[in-house]
């Protein structure tokens, strides 16, 4: 809840730094900036990533321990018209998620306590499509729905290596795809436009690979894994 605090109270602050909108005379900033067929711009923000996974049978789940992960990268957007816009929004994001297994999945074994653990740090170069949906401008402000999809390649990936969870390593797929969805508002201040967004992130592929023992504690019971998030984005243009 945090991260929605934060940007609930960002948006206030912008509200009030534009005092003209709580006026009776309001002015209206950039005017025509949505008028251009090609648009630039950057984004920066944040992301909380976790997996969906599905199992084999039923045991204890396994815990995903999150924390949030940092995201950067550029915006290009084509304007069909004034309701609907194409964007590209090429981007670095970093995540850090770890595995926690229960004792359960090691009944019979001789296992440590570090077996019961493996941290996934993920760098992505992540790439979306997307269409967006905006609404009737009001004043200086303008807010839209936005949805698409997205391909991402982990730089971190180590799909490729031969060592698996009997040497603690934890693979994962180099390449995915998702589908993404989520709300915003355009606001137009004096020199630029601010655009706070939120996004749920959702994969359509599976990502784990299987330890080359199919009796393996760590993979024999997942069916499928696949990544769930959201993002906070701050767009500057």
């Amino acid at each position: 809840m945090k991260p929605l605090k934060c940007l609930f109270f960002l948006v206030v602050i912008v509200f009030q730094a534009e005092a003209q909108l709580f006026t009776k005379e309001r002015l209206v900033n950039n005017e025509n900036f949505d008028k251009a067929r090609l648009s630039y711009g950057y984004y920066l923000g944040f992301n909380n990533y976790d997996f969906n996974i599905d199992y084999n049978t039923d045991v204890d789940d396994i815990q995903v321990i999150k924390s949030v992960g940092f995201n950067v990268g550029l915006i290009g957007n084509i304007r069909i018209n004034d309701y609907f816009d194409i964007r590209l929004e090429p981007g670095l994001v970093m995540s850090n998620r770890t595995l926690s297994f229960s004792g359960s999945y090691f009944e019979g074994l001789v296992y440590e306590e570090k077996d019961l653990e493996r941290e996934l740090r993920s760098t992505y170069v992540h790439i979306p499509l997307l269409i967006k949906i905006s609404t009737k401008r009001v004043d200086n402000i303008k807010p839209f729905i936005v949805g698409g999809i997205s391909t991402a390649l982990n730089l971190s990936s180590n799909q490729d290596n031969p060592d698996d969870n009997s040497q603690g390593v934890f693979r994962l797929v180099k390449n995915n795809l998702y589908y993404e969805l989520g709300i915003g508002v355009d606001i137009f201040l004096t020199w630029f436009k601010f655009t706070p967004s939120i996004r749920g992130v959702f994969s359509i592929k599976d990502e784990h690979i299987k330890d080359l023992d199919l009796n393996s504690p760590w993979t024999r019971n997942i069916d499928q894994m696949q990544t769930r998030g959201f993002f906070i984005n701050f767009t500057f243009q």
